[in-house]
């Protein structure tokens, strides 16, 4: 409650309503539930990530025998979720947490990346003029 307080004492005594820093607009900043439902697919996948890839390596193996690799393919069906499978991993904007149009390499999403470019808000890059 006290917390409360004071964010708002402050808020009123800043000029201007840019609390992000950088120059953008008040972006979507909760979690929800598929940033969630991403957040445990990536501990899954961290957690069953050895196993899966010693069963995957047996179960697709074409030297060993039919047996062998059906054992495999049956154990790594019983003993670990689906959602362990890396393309079940979404990249998400680390500002908006959208999951399209997500550039891997700065991990935010089109819009933010264009509107960081605009403000020269990133480093090293520049928006193409001709």
């Amino acid at each position: 409650m006290a917390l409360r307080g004071c964010i708002s004492a402050v808020s009123n005594i800043l000029p201007s309503n840019n609390l992000l820093g950088c120059g953008l607009q008040q972006a979507r900043n909760y979690v929800g539930c598929r940033v969630i439902r991403d957040q445990k697919r990536r501990k899954w996948a961290k957690q069953y990530a050895e196993e899966r890839l010693r069963l995957l390596v047996l179960k697709r193996n074409d030297v060993l025998p039919f047996e062998i690799r059906e054992m495999a393919g049956k154990q790594l069906e019983e003993t670990i979720p689906r959602q362990t499978a890396l393309r079940q991993l979404t990249d998400r904007c680390v500002v908006t947490s959208r999951g399209r149009g997500v550039l891997w390499r700065w991990r935010v999403s089109r819009f933010i990346f264009r509107e960081l470019i605009d403000h020269n808000k990133m480093s090293g890059m520049q928006r193409a003029m001709w």
